[in-house]
């Protein structure tokens, strides 16, 4: 759980406020989970509208003065609050923000943290993420995404379904612009377990070079979805599930419709 202890003692405490319109999501929503890389610098809460931002950080920094912590705010405007919480000598950094309801499925329930975003809408999003912008960590994310939750192409189609100005081969493009890692970049990150540049590489290249055979194993009409295996329960390579459907998002998420046997 590369969270540090103090992160998720206070991702605890906050988790009595979540909601399943007030969430945590981004880098620490994948990093709760075992055989992560790295560890989390921040907790990012995300809600589907300004007014949830206001009312969760409002009922948030309540919360966390009742039980000893101070908040220091950076930043605070409509749809997103930044602040440092701090109790003795440790600190992070948590942000509360608006982002977009359409997803894949509904936010789900975590004993550890709460509501939280779902390992598939939280693996395209960062996708998405690693598109826009070139972080090493987001680098080691997608990759640990790619194993664990879903491989690269589907990842890749499925993101033009939260952004329909993409296709599956422009997000390729972006993302063939990314994964120059360097040993100072990786100096700069906190680690759960020590990375070799080149196997990283071999990796990145090689997860890469997998999307364009999916997209071209895919109808184009299903272009921005996922797929369900009613048999394995689980979003899958449809190429190696016989039964598996397309699975379409919508504003608040939907569970898979699985056919009557």
């Amino acid at each position: 759980m590369p969270l540090t202890d103090y992160q998720a003692s206070l991702a605890r405490l906050l988790s009595g406020n979540r909601t399943f319109d007030s969430y945590l999501a981004g880098g620490a929503a994948i990093l709760i989970e075992p055989n992560t890389t790295r560890f989390s610098r921040d907790l990012d809460y995300f809600h589907d509208s300004e007014a949830r931002v206001a009312e969760a950080f409002a009922a948030d920094h309540g919360l966390l003065e009742s039980h000893g912590y101070s908040i220091d705010v950076d930043l605070n405007q409509p749809g997103f609050v930044r602040a440092i919480v701090r109790q003795g000598k440790e600190a992070t950094k948590v942000e509360w923000a608006r982002d977009s309801a359409w997803r894949f499925m509904p936010t789900v329930f975590d004993e550890r943290v709460g509501f939280v975003l779902h390992p598939v809408d939280l693996a395209v999003n960062k996708t998405l993420a690693l598109a826009g912008r070139d972080e090493s960590r987001d680098v080691l994310d997608v990759l640990h995404l790619h194993r664990q939750v879903l491989l690269l192409g589907a990842l890749c189609w499925a993101a033009c379904g939260k952004d329909p100005g993409f296709t599956p081969l422009s997000v390729l493009e972006l993302l063939r612009r990314r994964g120059r890692v360097r040993a100072e970049d990786l100096a700069r990150l906190d680690l759960a377990v020590p990375i070799d540049l080149h196997a990283l590489k071999q990796e990145w290249l090689e997860a890469l070079d997998s999307v364009e055979a999916f997209v071209a194993s895919r109808p184009p009409e299903e272009v921005g979805c996922l797929y369900y295996s009613a048999s394995r329960r689980t979003f899958v390579d449809p190429r190696e599930a016989a039964d598996s459907v397309p699975h379409f998002g919508r504003p608040g998420g939907v569970l898979p419709r699985v056919a009557d046997s």
